[in-house]
């Protein structure tokens, strides 16, 4: 599970059909940031932001020759905010300010979460508000279309005036030092000397000039890059979730009743009624459900939490997502530098590089990530108790006592959801000083980021063992047959994963279905079956079988 290599990352929705991304028109989308990132989509600089962008540093240009003193132009950084810098220094003040700061310690960044950072820079240098040259939002847009990743580390970022460290990494390949990853050739895709990697580019090492490096390392762009990520992930994870709980439902024969419209209609809760619309469209149809709808037949009154109140769970995740879309929508709009150069001339310091905004709603996430995995595992371990499974054998094993079935499946789930409990706790209520008490508050908003991606990976992980579980208890339900949607995604999983039988090794099967929930895979079988129409067993029912009671 260390996201720092995880070959399950959920791979979320259908941004990887844009193959190009104008930056400096309009603020960047979320499915901007994700093609770019996550499916290599390439770069266009509008032209009109490289006329704002060369009227901006003649400003600059001009602050750098007046005698007054102008943070980040003609003085040092930080704690040294106050030391005049002669002009002769202070290209050497710039470069320096990048090789101090490129800090970072740890495992790499995944290289989505390095190329949204650089598109996210980018953008901001494209405003015309940080005093950059044209030449360096030209390399910077060129580094991300010639895949010239950088080696950023794990650790380094306190999210206080931004993501100091990991942009530090950025803005020193673009210097040509330090190392980078380029696709793979004939250096078998290791790390490379960015000097080397800017050559066979045909890219000229920045020099950076006066409030360039400032304006390289200024910004959180490394946590809205991954909270971007994050959110193309749980939209599609959520909706797998829903998938998972409807096999659960189905396969345990609790009711669908309880997901009426009319009682959803009851609480307005907007992701609570969607996740309960879905469930009812998943079951629609399902002769496994229509075979204990009798009375006589189903004598139970209420169904247990984890199957009833699947989409108030599943719903009030979305609906927290929906809430951080909002902070990184606007978080997209904003132009993050200190100091700033205003629409009106003048060079202002500022407090807007505070990851604050983020970090909140990236540790709101992590909570709710923790949540709908657990209630997945409790679904997975009600399959496998015949106290409460309604006729299914223990732990849907072969040959009971002889055979453990999915016993140790549901330990592996119930120790990721241990684990992300404890991913839960939020990053961003602590804070630790840094430069000489100059930045006494930080956000933390990078380790929320961090610990958000490994949190997802988890809920993947989670959801594949329930869709495991289920797919078993929906064949040991036969003859009966699934709705056509649940049953769709248990052929899918057949495609990865044996079904009912003596004990075999699990662990390459659980890998290979979280691979189609990572992918997406899992939650596009659903919604193919749902466009079908409306409803439909997967297949007929044999004319001998027996309801289930």
């Amino acid at each position: 599970m260390n996201t720092a290599s995880s070959p399950t990352a959920p791979t979320g929705t259908g941004a990887e059909a844009r193959t190009t991304v104008v930056v400096g028109a309009d603020p960047l989308r979320a499915a901007d940031v994700v093609a770019v990132a996550r499916h290599g989509a390439r770069v266009e600089i509008d032209p009109a932001a490289l006329v704002r962008v060369a009227a901006t540093r003649a400003l600059i240009e001009s602050l750098a020759d007046d005698p007054a003193p102008h943070y980040g132009i003609s003085t040092g950084f930080g704690a040294l905010a106050t030391t005049f810098i002669a002009p002769e220094r202070r290209r050497q003040l710039q470069a320096s300010l990048i090789r101090s700061h490129a800090a970072g310690t740890g495992p790499e960044v995944e290289e989505e979460v390095v190329r949204a950072l650089q598109l996210l820079r980018l953008q901001t240098l494209a405003t015309g508000r940080t005093g950059v040259r044209p030449v360096v939002v030209q390399t910077y847009a060129s580094m991300l279309n010639s895949r010239i990743s950088p080696v950023v580390r794990e650790y380094g970022s306190l999210g206080c005036s931004g993501d100091l460290a990991p942009l530090a990494h950025v803005a020193l390949a673009a210097m040509g030092e330090g190392e980078v990853r380029v696709p793979a050739g004939a250096d078998g895709g290791g790390p490379v000397a960015a000097s080397a990697a800017l050559a066979d580019a045909g890219l000229a090492p920045l020099e950076l000039r006066e409030k360039e490096g400032l304006a390289l390392i200024n910004g959180t762009d490394g946590m809205l890059g991954m909270l971007l990520l994050a959110l193309d992930d749980l939209s599609m994870l959520l909706d797998t979730a829903d998938v998972a709980a409807a096999m659960s439902i189905e396969s345990q024969l609790g009711t669908d009743a309880v997901f009426a419209a009319d009682l959803m209609a009851l609480r307005p809760q907007t992701g609570q009624t969607a996740s309960a619309t879905r469930l009812r469209r998943l079951l629609a149809g399902s002769p496994i459900m229509a075979s204990h709808r009798d009375p006589a037949v189903c004598t139970r009154v209420q169904d247990a939490y984890s199957l009833r109140c699947s989409p108030q769970v599943h719903g009030g995740a979305r609906d927290t997502v929906e809430h951080a879309r909002i902070v990184a929508t606007r978080e997209l709009a904003a132009a993050v530098d200190n100091p700033v150069v205003t629409v009106d001339g003048r060079v202002e310091s500022n407090g807007n590089f505070h990851g604050a905004p983020i970090a909140y709603v990236l540790d709101f996430l992590a909570i709710v990530v923790a949540d709908v995995a657990s209630i997945s595992e409790r679904r997975t371990d009600r399959a496998l108790d015949p106290a409460r499974s309604n006729g299914l054998p223990p732990f849907l094993a072969d040959e009971v006592g002889v055979d453990s079935g999915m016993m140790i499946a549901q330990y592996a789930a119930a120790g990721i959801v241990s684990e992300l409990k404890r991913l839960a706790v939020p990053a961003s209520v602590d804070s630790i000083p840094s430069s000489a008490m100059q930045e006494d508050h930080v956000s933390m908003g990078w380790a929320s980021a961090r610990k958000l991606r490994r949190a997802i990976d988890g809920l993947s992980r989670v959801l594949a063992i329930e869709l495991l579980t289920a797919s078993r208890a929906l064949d040991l339900r036969s003859p009966l047959v699934p709705a056509m949607p649940t049953g769709a995604v248990r052929d899918l999983v057949r495609t990865r994963a044996g079904g009912p039988g003596p004990d075999r090794f699990l662990s390459p099967e659980i890998e290979a279905v979280t691979d189609l929930v990572a992918s997406g895979t899992v939650s596009a079988a659903a919604d193919a079956a749902l466009a079908r129409g409306p409803g439909g067993a997967a297949s007929e029912i044999r004319p001998d079988a027996e309801p289930a009671s």
